[in-house]
């Protein structure tokens, strides 16, 4: 099994070398002991969130706090191709899923859209919120699924910031269940930036369709079912990584270099 992920700060991750000691408290450390129980001499990994990550041993449990001793320090590299994903807004719980599962699938950004036929709306004061939120789903998906780098969550976009997204990336495609293409059909760059757009359940309007057209997006279905618009970006994730060097020949000896 692997060893639980938690997150503590950059400034320490980055510094901490084998043998140095690092103090896990605060609402990580509760976790880590009321919930996780863990015990003394059980490993644990520590993150910045941002690419480095350190393997500990626990040496020493209190009532809200552990302590652990440092045995490796690794910084991850940025993937590549990295993986945006546009996800038009989606009401309450199944947009928490939505993000939850792009970012164990291994999204690198999501992009929530204010798209024409949202039924959602979001206003200032509500996307400051809702981007928090979007963020505290994706970091505890980001310790569950154990990754070293966690997805950003963009602001809030407009179908211009999307227009401009697609135009600068190495691959930008459009999920569209009328498109000719399917997506397993859609060869992708071994590296730059892939760009996936998730329209909302009400579809895309012309203006948009014909937006995306000019900014050199693909358009490509999912498959022979119609997926709702919170399960979508998941799945072509998942679909588009398994073609790329990330996820070809995955093996267990293919990690980060030891700092």
């Amino acid at each position: 099994m692997t060893a639980p992920v938690f997150v503590v700060d950059p400034a320490v991750a980055r510094s901490a070398a084998p043998g140095d000691s690092i103090v896990l408290d605060g609402p990580e450390g509760r976790h880590a002991v009321r919930v996780r129980r863990l015990r003394t001499g059980e490993r644990v990994d520590v993150t910045d969130g941002c690419g480095t990550r350190c393997q500990t041993e626990v040496v020493e449990v209190t009532r809200d706090a552990l302590s652990l001793r440092v045995l490796r320090r690794s910084v991850e590299p940025a993937p590549q191709p990295s993986l945006v994903v546009v996800q038009a807004l989606i009401k309450g719980d199944p947009a928490d899923e939505a993000v939850r599962v792009m970012t164990e699938v291994g999204v690198d950004v999501i992009v929530p859209w204010a798209a024409a036929r949202s039924v959602v709306k979001w206003d200032a004061e509500r996307a400051v919120a809702a981007r928090r939120r979007w963020s505290d789903v994706a970091r505890e998906a980001s310790k569950q699924s154990r990754r070293s780098r966690f997805p950003e969550i963009a602001e809030l976009a407009d179908t211009a910031a999307v227009v401009d997204r697609l135009r600068t990336a190495e691959l930008g495609v459009v999920l569209d269940g009328s498109a000719e293409r399917g997506l397993g059909e859609v060869g992708v760059p071994a590296e730059g930036r892939i760009v996936v757009v998730v329209g909302p359940e009400g579809g895309l309007t012309e203006e948009e369709s014909a937006a995306f057209d000019a900014a050199g997006a693909r358009r490509a279905r999912m498959g022979p079912t119609v997926l709702r618009a919170a399960t979508a970006g998941a799945v072509a994730a998942a679909v588009v990584l398994s073609k790329t060097p990330r996820w070809a020949g995955i093996t267990r000896s293919a990690s980060p270099p030891e700092l």
